[in-house]
């Protein structure tokens, strides 16, 4: 008798059970451990790889120690170098200006935990190297069948992993990393240096650009001290002082609550360039075209509000503001700011690229910058120290929004006070804490324009500073920055320009000096109920708040201002009539002319209080 062993059940009292186990976690597990093969305990595994992404070309390469997972990861892209990697303490990224950093703010911890686990293959010990791990059924990958696994490492955060149901090979892993969701994909396994490794990987950051490996070369090492994979040392080259100078003051403008010098690009300009601790050294297409810069490559960039945009690569010889010099660097070649959101021409953006290689202080009083060699900066007078970490490129505090604990990144490039990320107002139900408020266009960033629930919250703290009754955005966003769940708000120039600050990457301190008397429209949130954009006529009312002063006197989107209590309304004055209707007591009336579809109109509104 022939007995088909592929297709045999048993037949017992109660049921009908199949002959092999149904998968468990340890089964997908221990299937995945022998499919691999025998991994040495210890050492190091050195894989190289082709890579291409964002249309480019170039290649990477994969420090790893196989008893801990400690890494280190670099690429080379010719245009963009850059790399990250972890020592089982601190996490760290070296940014494509050749500036390395430690990363322990946010999720990049976590994140970080998690790389390593997989790297060591942690889930083959007996006690899956603490973490906790959950068989949540088979599904499709690609159209096989999968067994799907979530793994929360110990110190890290929950991860998802899919192991090919007849190979055992880990086809698949998904993970939150900001406010992206990242998922890799794993194939073309071959044995190399005595195991099976997949020599193609496809990772796709959730940014729309899908970075795509090929294996070239693997081989098994003794073990590297853990030093090896630690934060790189050195001084950050491509920044100087022009003449001998330590330190230099330069003028700067404040437009919608954003920091704006003049800058020249390889000897071209000037051009008006925003300064942003939020951001990286950007450059209009325009403005690279006439500087001779050769622009290669596509990627995607992504912000406040939840859209995205594209951008390009460039190598410059220099970016000069006043006697500061940022020289042979790659910059971003994107649009940045349409003019009708600005009222002005923006021409580009210097940002992480500036605070990593000079220590920086913003008078907001004074409307000064200043700029000095690290070594020649002294914090005497500076005011109240403020530690920060550092999360990707901004810097990141600890802090209080009222009496909750919170994280707040710190991003001249904001023009709030206080945008509150979406997680967090749902997670304490800010929207029930707080009233009254509105809802309404709190920003408008590479993202598109970012609505919030504006409330007032009695005080945040930012390290020991406290500041009372803060205008503070409650997200709603379900995209883009203020949708990151790895920290609580984001700090903007609405509320830093309260004080004179000081940047000190080097040491990682911002210092906060308040301002006597504060700005005018410190703390005021605009009382019109309008959120006007510039156009060729006048300005371009974009959002009428529901109840607002402004819904009230008839206006309507899209109706045109053309004049504000009798003053035409200038393109480049957008800014003024922004803070105009903030500032102005509450019960003032202000006369608005509009064109509505060609048609001259003129309506009184009566400010007020709207939060």
């Amino acid at each position: 008798m022939k007995l088909l062993f592929g297709a045999l059940t048993l037949l017992v009292p109660g049921g009908v059970f199949a002959a092999a186990a149904a998968p468990s976690m340890e089964s997908v597990l221990e299937a995945n451990r022998a499919a691999v093969g025998a991994m040495p305990a210890r050492g190091s595994l050195d894989l190289e790889y082709d890579l291409a992404t964002s249309g480019l070309t170039g290649t990477a390469a994969h420090r790893g120690d196989l008893a801990t997972g400690a890494f280190v990861d670099l690429f080379d892209l010719s245009l963009i170098t850059g790399g990250n990697g972890y020592d089982g303490r601190i996490p760290w990224q070296t940014d494509v200006s050749g500036v390395s950093i430690p990363q322990e703010g946010g999720d990049r911890i976590p994140v970080a935990v998690n790389e390593a686990y997989r790297n060591a293959n942690l889930w083959w010990r007996r006690d899956r190297g603490g973490a906790t791990i959950v068989y949540l059924g088979r599904e499709a990958v690609d159209g096989r069948p999968a067994d799907h696994l979530t793994v929360t490492p110990r110190g890290g955060a929950p991860f998802e992993a899919w192991f090919d149901a007849s190979s055992h090979m880990l086809v698949k892993t998904t993970e939150p990393q900001q406010f992206f969701k990242t998922q890799t994909l794993y194939g073309d396994y071959r044995r190399e240096a005595g195991v099976m490794l997949a020599h193609r990987r496809d990772i796709d950051f959730g940014t729309g650009d899908i970075q795509k490996m090929v294996l070239k070369r693997a081989r098994v090492d003794a073990t590297r001290p853990l030093a090896t994979y630690s934060t790189p040392t050195g001084k950050p080259v491509g920044g100087q002082l022009e003449g001998g100078l330590k330190t230099v003051t330069l003028p700067f403008r404040l437009l919608n609550n954003h920091v704006y010098v003049e800058a020249m690009v390889n000897g071209k300009g000037p051009y008006t360039f925003i300064v942003d601790t939020g951001g990286h050294t950007l450059i209009a297409p325009r403005v690279a075209k006439e500087a001779g810069l050769q622009t290669l490559g596509e990627g995607s960039t992504s912000g406040a509000g939840e859209g995205k945009s594209t951008t390009g690569y460039a190598h410059y010889r220099e970016i000069a503001l006043g006697p500061v010099r940022l020289t042979d660097q790659p910059a971003f070649i994107t649009d940045i700011y349409d003019r009708s959101i600005e009222g002005i021409p923006v021409d580009g953006m210097v940002g992480f690229e500036l605070f990593s290689r000079f220590a920086v202080s913003l008078d907001y009083g004074a409307k000064t910058m200043t700029v000095s060699d690290f070594a020649a900066f002294d914090p005497r007078g500076a005011g109240t120290p403020v530690p920060f970490k550092f999360y990707d490129h901004l810097p990141a505090v600890r802090g209080m929004i009222d009496n909750l604990p919170a994280r707040f990144d710190i991003d001249t490039g904001s023009r709030s006070e206080l945008d509150i990320t979406s997680p967090f107002v749902g997670r304490h139900q800010l929207r029930d804490r707080y009233r009254p408020g509105i809802t309404a266009i709190t920003g408008w960033g590479v993202g598109g324009a970012s609505r919030s629930y504006v409330v007032r919250v009695p005080s945040i703290m930012l390290g020991t500073v406290k500041v009372p009754s803060v205008v503070s955005g409650l997200s709603t966003d379900k995209g883009g920055s203020i949708s990151d769940p790895s920290y609580d708000g984001n700090i903007g120039s609405g509320l830093l320009k309260r004080f004179a600050v000081t940047f000190d990457y080097q040491d990682q301190v911002m210092y906060l000096k308040l301002l006597d008397p504060p700005p005018a429209d410190a703390g005021h949130f605009d009382r019109s109920g309008l959120w006007i954009n510039a156009a060729d006529a006048g300005f371009t009312v974009t959002e009428v708040a529901a109840g607002g002063p402004a819904e009230v006197a008839g206006i309507r989107k899209g109706d045109v201002v053309t004049a504000i209590n009798g003053q035409p309304a200038r393109i480049e004055e957008l800014s003024d009539a922004r803070t105009l209707l903030r500032s102005l007591p509450a019960g003032s009336t202000v006369e608005l002319k509009l064109l509505r579809a060609g048609a001259p109109l003129t309506v009184q509104v009566q400010l007020r209080d709207l939060i």
